[in-house]
Formats: structure tokens, sequence, C-alpha cells
């Protein structure tokens, strides 16, 4: 295991046998160990933090820009990183996760630095939890539950704290555990059943119970947010009835990807220079360079090992991406490691039922803050791509001509009469197509526009053709 001072100056390289063996102590500082036995994981509480991974394959670059992330994710919680640790292994260990005599060091570690929870890299099962508290005598968090009580700070709408609870609960109910007797309902006796007065029955114990009323809560949950997203499918149906095109922004999280929607439209969407921020989706219209309109959603941030928790909760939120005509899958250029992230949001397109279907343009953003080279390289690596800088606005005219020439094409061209009275299709042709010329004479409107099937057919319904001149 190799200890950092700091997290933002790694030093990698070999050491010998007695180097890689110790760990060097942080002088001065103390914490009293507390029993810590009783915690509970649904009220996380992170303040003064350790961090803690274990390396098993890929680059020391790797373990070392996924602690850096960890170190973000838990300043993002609202606590302060003491220490960052990273320990080499084939594979994590069953019991502790580091390995006994690691967490007797960890131990060490967090009572000098005065460190109250350990935060460590990577989903661990009840058991490492269990185990490794038993050892440390802190609280221990796992990447997962750090990022579930990010998402649970962020929530704003009904829907999204439902979603984050759902995941909470989901996550928990396998984790649940209960100490000493005072927990049964199942009560003894004398009598021949083995229960005294008041007791008989089927008897249930604290924990049992638990889980029962958990089961129930997330049954409740979830016919909630089946109800609360009927809305936003009345409209994305609306949407796709009347043929506008919807563009979804979809990302890393903290790559930009509010700044580029407020940038695109003007919407005045939160922007945040935090993990996260954005939660709830956010759908805007926007106009084509030629004056057509289409929709434009901002959709919650991806990370690197995204629980399936809450893949699962905010399903109805991610079928934006795949109910989309175009994802602009927005990459923070200046990030150290881009491809890394173009890969973990892909991963997730992967879960979602018909995203990998949906043309991607892969928008490269924060190009201000961001290297040549490493623009470079990925425009080599992604065809479909372009470079932006939502801060400066630089690259954003040649991205609504990309995303103008990448949505549904306007394949049906109508020259009709329209009565006055069907003045609302007229509209809509300036609304969903490309109008060339309209002219008013006495018996309606003469129009000329290029238009989608679903208009064409209504307009062929109602107006008359005209000669062409």
């Amino acid at each position: 295991m190799q200890k950092y001072s700091t997290l933002d100056q790694i030093e990698t390289g070999e050491m010998d046998l007695e180097e890689r063996h110790a760990l060097r102590r942080v002088a001065g500082l103390s914490t009293e160990l507390q029993d810590v036995t009783e915690v509970e994981y649904r009220q996380l509480r992170l303040e003064r933090v350790v961090l803690v991974g274990v390396w098993t394959s890929g680059t020391s670059i790797d373990a070392e820009n996924s602690l850096l992330e960890l170190k973000l994710l838990a300043e993002t919680a609202g606590s302060e990183v003491l220490e960052g640790l990273i320990q080499r292994r084939q594979k994590p260990d069953p019991a502790t996760y580091i390995g006994s005599g690691k967490a007797l060091e960890l131990r060490d570690i967090v009572e000098a630095s005065g460190a109250d929870t350990v935060i460590c890299d990577g989903e661990l099962t009840p058991a490492q939890l269990r185990e490794l508290e038993e050892v440390v005598k802190v609280k221990v968090v796992d990447r997962t539950m750090l990022i579930l009580d990010i998402f649970a700070q962020h929530a704003k709408s009904r829907e999204g704290k439902a979603q984050v609870e759902l995941a909470q609960l989901q996550y928990l109910l396998p984790r649940l555990r209960g100490w000493g007797g005072n927990l049964s309902r199942q009560v003894g006796g004398r009598s021949s059943n083995g229960v005294g007065v008041g007791g008989r029955g089927p008897g249930e114990t604290k924990i049992e119970l638990d889980r029962r009323r958990i089961r129930e809560r997330m049954a409740k949950l979830r016919r909630q947010i089946s109800g609360m997203s009927t809305s936003r499918e009345v409209m994305r149906h609306q949407r796709q009835r009347r043929e506008v095109p919807a563009v979804a922004i979809a990302g890393y999280t903290n790559a930009g990807k509010s700044s580029l929607l407020n940038r695109v439209t003007g919407a005045g969407v939160l922007v945040e220079d935090a993990l996260f921020a954005t939660l709830d989706p956010t759908v805007r219209k926007s106009r084509t360079p030629d004056g057509r309109l289409f929709t434009i959603a901002d959709t919650v941030g991806f990370v690197r090992h995204l629980p399936h928790q809450l893949v699962e909760a905010f399903r109805s939120t991610l079928e934006e991406v795949a109910d989309s005509d175009l994802i602009l899958h927005v990459v923070d250029g200046s990030h150290p490691d881009p491809e890394g992230q173009i890969a973990a949001v892909r991963e997730v397109f992967s879960t979602i039922d018909g995203a990998l279907d949906v043309p991607e343009v892969v928008v490269i953003n924060k190009a201000d803050a961001a290297s040549q080279d490493v623009l470079d390289r990925i425009q080599r690596r992604e065809r479909n791509s372009i470079v932006v800088s939502a801060r400066t606005g630089a690259g954003i005219p040649e991205l609504l001509d990309l995303i103008e020439r990448q949505l549904p094409r306007l394949d049906h061209e109508v020259r009709l009469l329209v009565p006055y009275e069907r003045g609302d299709l007229v509209s809509r042709a300036h609304e969903e197509g490309e109008v060339v010329s309209v002219e008013h004479v006495e018996e309606g409107t003469i129009l000329h526009a290029w238009v989608l099937g679903s208009l064409f057919h209504e307009l062929e319904r109602v107006a008359k053709p005209v000669e062409r001149v």
C-alpha cells in the first residue's frame, strides 16, 4: 500500500521492498477510537476522511486518476481529505478489502490523522464493510454509498428525491445487520411452544422487520416514480407526434453539459463546478441556423462504476437519451483521462435500451483549458467530433451547423394553398420545418416549405396544390 500526504501530487516509481512494506506516519495527530458497530448508513456525515484504493489492473496512472476522482467525490460530499492510500493487489481481499495487516496499518493512520471516516474506492460487500470497520474503529464508506450520498444532497425535485431514495434502499437492503439480542422480536418462555405470555405467534426479528419495511417502501417509491414520470412521457410523446427533433446532452459529470445547454439555448440552468450538480433533466427549445426548431435536454452526469442501483432508479430519466434523435456526448478536454471518461459514458449507454442506436457527436468541451495535443488525439480517435468551449463560446456556431446536418432530414417539399382557418399548420411549418416562402392571397396562404412526414400528410388533407412558378 502506498500513501500520499496529498492527492494533488502523486509520485510513482519502483520502490525497494522495505519502502513498499512501510507506511509513513503523520506525527502529532490522534483521534479517540469509538465503537461504530451501529453505524446508520442511510445518514452519512462525511467530514475528515482517508481514502483507500486497491490497484488491481491497468497502469499506475489509471489507479492514481481513480483515486483523484474519489477525492473530488469526497469533497463534493462535503468532506476534507486527509490522506490517500493505494495498495497493489491482484484482487481485493475478500475479508477486509485491503488485507488484515494493511487494515491494522490503516487503523494507525486513521488514529494519527484524526479521521472519522474511511472511503474505499470500490463497492464493498457487507462482510468487507463490517470487518474493516471493526478493525479501523471508524465509519467505512464505499464508493457506491459516497455517490448515493452526493445524489441525495443534490436531488431537488420530488422525482429526483424518490429516485435517490430508491437507489439508497436497494443498496442498504443486503447490508442490514443486527447487533445483540435487544433487536429480536422473538420471545422465549416456559410454555410448550417455547414462548412466554404475549410472545406467541410467528415472531419476527428486528432485522426481518426492517427488511420488510424497506421492501414495502421500495415498492411504494417505484409506484410514485412511475406516476411522476407520466407527465414527462406525455410531453415526450407529444414532441414525437409533432416530429420536433430531440437532442440529448449526455456525458461525464462536470464535463460542462449545463454550460453547453446555456450557451446553445440561453436557458440559465444552474452551472456549478461540482460533481453531479444536475440530477433533474432540463428540456429547452432551440433553433438551428436555418430556423428549424428542436428540443435539447440536459441529463444527469455519469461517472466510472456508476452504481447499478442509480442506473435502475434513474431509468425513466435516462430514457431521454434513448428517445432522442441525436446525442451530444460532452467530454472534458482538460481532464487527465478524457478517453476513460468516454469509455465510462458509453458503458452506461450500453445499459439503456436503444441508446447505442442513436447517432452520437462527441463534443470536446473546455478547449480554452485543454492541450492542443489532447484535442487532436481525441479528434483522431472520434471521427464524428467537434471542439468547443462553452465558457468562451468558441466552436458553438460550428456545433449548431453540425446539429442541423445530423438531425432527421426534411424530405418533403410542399407548395400548397393553406386556408386561413388552418393557420396553425403554417405556424407548425415555421417551427418544425424550413419555410422557403409565404404569400398571402385572397383564398389563403401559399406555403412553400420543406417539412417532415407527419406535417406533410396533414397539409395534403386540408390544402390545395398550386402551380410551380
